[in-house]
């Protein structure tokens, strides 16, 4: 690897910029202790989003709404936004978050609850993305109702795949790691899937629904 990679990273992340309302969300969220995905990562979502014109998204973990903006950018104008967190005052910052932004009141449909009592109950077949970033201990179960939930051709994304550089690591055996790095090898191989690892931000996998 050449001297000028971490610069070439660091050049690639801040490439596309986030604008002032996904800036304030994105400190809200710092505040709150709600992590939000970075710059690049955020620039990916709203990406892919546009590349399958996703009319009907859910995100696991919703966060102070940073995610959601970039997403709801990317998607047509018509498009809704279906977002799953255990954390009212979270969720409370996220529906700020979307008015300063201009975001139709009905575009957005915020719900608290654990993610596992609340996908079962969701259509299968009837979404064009999904997105996961919630507990990574749940992660495999999530992925289990997100390729049910999608139509093919539809994506699934997955924030923290590289977990702050302890995936690539074979000494780290944290909980957290293992189940991610374990998660990112059965995706992997995965026949309904076509599927990347992109190292952006604390790493995303996202995978196409064959």
């Amino acid at each position: 690897m050449s001297a000028q990679k971490p610069a070439s990273w660091a050049y690639a992340e801040e490439f596309v910029t986030e604008n002032e309302v996904i800036e304030q969300a994105r400190r809200r969220g710092e505040e709150l202790g709600a992590i939000p995905v970075g710059n690049g990562a955020g620039v990916l979502l709203r990406l892919l989003a546009a590349a399958v014109k996703a009319k009907s998204v859910v995100e696991v973990g919703t966060g102070a709404g940073t995610s959601g903006l970039w997403m709801l950018q990317g998607m047509p104008e018509d498009g809704i936004l279906t977002t799953i967190d255990v954390e009212p005052e979270h969720q409370g910052s996220a529906r700020k978050a979307y008015a300063e932004a201009g975001i139709a009141h009905q575009r957005t449909r915020v719900i608290t609850g654990r993610a596992l009592d609340v996908l079962p109950r969701m259509t299968d077949g009837a979404y064009d993305m999904v997105l996961i970033d919630g507990d990574k201990r749940e992660y495999p179960d999530y992925v289990d109702h997100a390729i049910r939930l999608l139509r093919s051709g539809g994506v699934l994304v997955l924030d923290n795949m590289l977990w702050h550089d302890k995936v690539a690591d074979p000494a780290a055996r944290d909980a957290e790691t293992v189940v991610l790095r374990d998660l990112g090898k059965r995706l992997r191989d995965d026949d309904r899937l076509v599927p990347a690892l992109l190292p952006v931000g604390d790493g995303v996998f996202a995978a196409v629904k064959r």
